[in-house]
């Protein structure tokens, strides 16, 4: 049963009626159920602020139910997938790699003078990406990029500008940088526990009178994943 229907048959909420009007308590109850099916993983983020918006913004049960369709019931119990549905999750963070190498490179290089470049959200890192940024600044994103191959190189050189490289804690990262009158930050190497069949990143490169930055860093969605798991088992669910 998904969510959709126990809420119908809990107020009644049929095909026949769908233009009753929605109550704030069942806006509020339809929002609660997207957060919970944020934190486990259903829902992206941005799909999640879409649905949230337009919880709020209903103004009856017609334009609520389709929001939860596709959502469990509380306490339902989803059926197991079978063996082979699904590849394989590494490790105990759930970081799918395996689904995340291979295939053709999107992207070689970045370039930025007098402006900047970013490099974010999915998108298939080279075996080789070299980034140049002079008089200007650039972004590299790789929490939720793929990747060509399980050795990347990623070269970053900055003349009087700066780059911004953030990687996912799970990632296996190795920084070998040079700072000349800068730095080439390297706090990623030393933090982080990378999962099993993770791609390996070597981030090289220099800066001159610049600077390179490379942090680890969870994104958004994972960030709200968490703090929903902390508030559910902070208040004994479970």
């Amino acid at each position: 049963m998904t969510w959709a229907d126990a809420f119908n048959r809990l107020h009644g909420m049929t095909s026949e009626h769908p233009d009753m009007r929605a109550s704030d308590a069942e806006r509020e109850r339809v929002a609660e159920v997207l957060r919970e099916a944020v934190a486990e993983g259903r829902l992206q983020m941005e799909e999640f602020e879409q649905r949230l918006d337009a919880t709020y913004k209903a103004r009856t049960h017609g334009e609520l139910e389709p929001l939860v369709r596709d959502l469990p019931a509380p306490g339902g119990v989803v059926a197991p997938m079978g063996p082979g549905s699904l590849p394989a999750r590494a490790g105990s963070t759930g970081v799918d790699w395996a689904a995340r190498v291979g295939g053709p490179a999107t992207s070689t290089g970045a370039f930025a003078f007098w402006g900047g470049f970013r490099r974010k959200g999915t998108w298939t890192v080279a075996r080789k990406f070299t980034a140049f940024a002079m008089w200007g600044g650039g972004e590299i994103d790789l929490r939720e990029a793929r990747f060509e191959d399980r050795e990347v190189v990623v070269r970053c050189f900055t003349i009087m500008g700066g780059m911004q490289v953030t990687v996912p804690p799970e990632l296996d990262v190795e920084v070998r940088g040079i700072g000349i009158m800068g730095g080439f930050g390297d706090r990623a190497s030393g933090e982080g526990i990378p999962s099993p069949g993770s791609p390996r990143v070597r981030i090289t490169g220099f800066a001159l009178m610049g600077g390179v930055d490379v942090e680890r860093k969870r994104t958004k969605a994972e960030k709200e994943r968490e703090r929903a798991r902390q508030l559910k088992k902070g208040s004994g669910e479970e």
